[in-house]
């Protein structure tokens, strides 16, 4: 049994080393992004069972990402291979040295086919947690379908279904996400945002207003991911938590979101309350930020405390 299920899009990564515009003879690094795969991975290296659904294409890229998730004792017996389409490509330029510019090819590749006939109805009704995005609704009429259906089968089994807004402007109109998203979120228990994603279903205010706004549709949970400023979180039970970021020098800013929402979920299947839950948020996206690439800085369980000690262990 997976504690964790998510489905959704992972795409192979092309990230330039160094900063400046591409050109003949750059060299680049291969990798694989998806919000929801990095969801697993962290809650898996965080000792709790977490379960991947999506498409990849009949290629390398496909067969790398599928190889890499399996490495991480992420469950893929969902993962569908389709031989109709590739896998999506994201290409990273860091045009500067602070400023990085993302060009994706996603639109019709494999993962856009997500559909609910590839939703396992067991594997999320047997799931503690299922995490959805709104990555994934915004791809296309099948991946849209294929999330609701999760989120009702979730839902009908007592399921508590996760949300992270995680809003794309390049694949939906604000118009047309904020009808989407607002479903979502009367459908979700936690739900997780930036203030610029909450203010498409809530009037925008300062975080905590916000998140007691969300509140009031439906969920029990709702945090502010506030980037360097912090987090912010209420729940329906009148509880509320502020939390700092956790000090470390950065590297890459890609990722950090999901690898915060990673540690909240591994938190709330830890038991911890909220204070702990979003402690352990932002403990894994200092790490994250801490390390190139979407999901390879993410914590493993024993090296929690690494960033309390010396700067060099022995």
């Amino acid at each position: 049994m997976s504690a964790l299920v998510t489905l959704g899009e992972a795409m192979a990564v092309l990230a330039a080393d160094r900063p400046g515009p591409l050109a003949s003879g750059s060299s680049l690094r291969l990798g694989f992004a998806g919000a929801e795969a990095t969801v697993a991975i962290g809650v898996s290296r965080l000792g709790h069972p977490a379960s991947w659904t999506g498409r990849v294409g009949a290629d390398g890229a496909g067969a790398m990402i599928i190889a890499t998730l399996r490495g991480e004792n992420v469950d893929v017996t969902r993962a569908r291979v389709d031989d109709t389409a590739p896998t999506g490509l994201m290409l990273r330029e860091r045009r500067t040295p602070d400023h990085t510019r993302v060009s994706y090819y996603r639109r019709g590749f494999a993962g856009s086919r997500l559909t609910p006939e590839d939703v396992d109805p067991e594997l999320v009704a047997r799931a503690r947690v299922l995490h959805v995005t709104g990555i994934t609704p915004a791809l296309g009429d099948g991946p849209r379908a294929a999330v609701r259906h999760a989120v009702d089968l979730a839902r009908a089994a007592g399921v508590t279904v996760s949300l992270d807004l995680n809003y794309r402007a390049r694949l939906w109109s604000r118009e047309e996400a904020a009808a989407e998203l607002t479903h979502l979120v009367t459908r979700a228990d936690v739900v997780f945002a930036g203030p610029e994603e909450a203010s498409l279903v809530v009037p925008e205010a300062d975080p905590a207003t916000m998140a007691r706004a969300l509140l009031d549709l439906g969920p029990r949970e709702a945090v502010l991911k506030l980037g360097s400023r912090g987090a912010v979180a209420a729940t329906r039970g009148g509880g509320a938590a502020v939390q700092d970021i956790v000090p470390v020098t950065p590297v890459d800013p890609i990722g950090a979101g999901d690898a915060f929402v990673a540690g909240y979920l591994a938190g709330l299947l830890d038991g911890a309350d909220l204070p702990g839950r979003l402690l352990l948020a932002a403990t894994c996206g200092a790490f994250a930020v801490a390390a190139p690439g979407d999901w390879e800085g993410l914590p493993r369980r024993g090296e929690l405390d690494l960033l309390q000690g010396e700067d060099v262990t022995r």
